[in-house]
């Protein structure tokens, strides 16, 4: 982990406009934009980019990807412009966990998955590209979307480890986990042989 270098007041900081950022909740905007219900009645109820594509939205799903990604991208982004590597990280963490935790939606968000790319590619787009080939593989493989979710996560301390610095080993540990267990759930059906595959309900 990078060294702590910035006063507390400004990680403090950081860390609630990681989370701000984070908690923007894109797929329920969309959706309602758009005319496509409340995702909370529809498909899994979740907020992220895969269920809005089970309104058969495609564009709205692509949209909100890219959004979500986006948001934890851009906290990473801005942090890094004004303050050190030290904030760049937490803010990071904070903007997942907005992304998982909003306060806007009773603290029942998403699952990560492109705010969990949107930052690696933004703290070290080596190791975000690395993450985002292990989903396309694993999604494809296995045609089960929280499969390449589960690859991307589990691979990512090996990438940052292989063909970055290690100084976001800790980061990478701490968004696994809590990449899986925001998908406890999934995993528990895809053991049970239940998952939905991509394309189905």
């Amino acid at each position: 982990m990078p060294a702590i270098e910035t006063a507390p007041y400004l990680l403090i900081l950081w860390a609630a406009l990681g989370y701000l950022l984070g908690s923007i909740p894109f797929g329920m905007v969309l959706a309602r934009l758009m005319g496509l219900g409340n995702l909370r009645e529809i498909g899994s109820g979740n907020i992220g980019a895969t269920n809005v594509l089970r309104t058969g939205n495609k564009g709205a799903a692509a949209l909100t990807l890219l959004l979500d990604g986006g948001k934890g991208a851009a906290a990473v982004l801005l942090a890094r412009a004004f303050a050190g590597e030290d904030a760049v990280q937490l803010a990071a963490l904070t903007a997942f966990l907005g992304h998982c935790y909003p306060v806007w939606l009773g603290f029942r968000g998403g699952k990560g998955v492109a705010t969990f790319l949107g930052i690696w590619l933004a703290l070290s787009w080596p190791v975000g590209l690395a993450c985002c080939a292990a989903w396309l593989v694993a999604a494809l493989a296995s045609r089960i979307s929280s499969m390449g979710a589960l690859a991307a996560a589990a691979s990512s301390t090996f990438w940052i480890l292989l063909i970055d610095d290690g100084s976001g080993f800790l980061l990478g540990i701490l968004l696994t986990l809590l990449v899986f267990w925001r998908h406890r759930t999934n995993i528990a059906r895809i053991r049970a042989g239940t998952e939905p595959r991509i394309g189905k309900a």
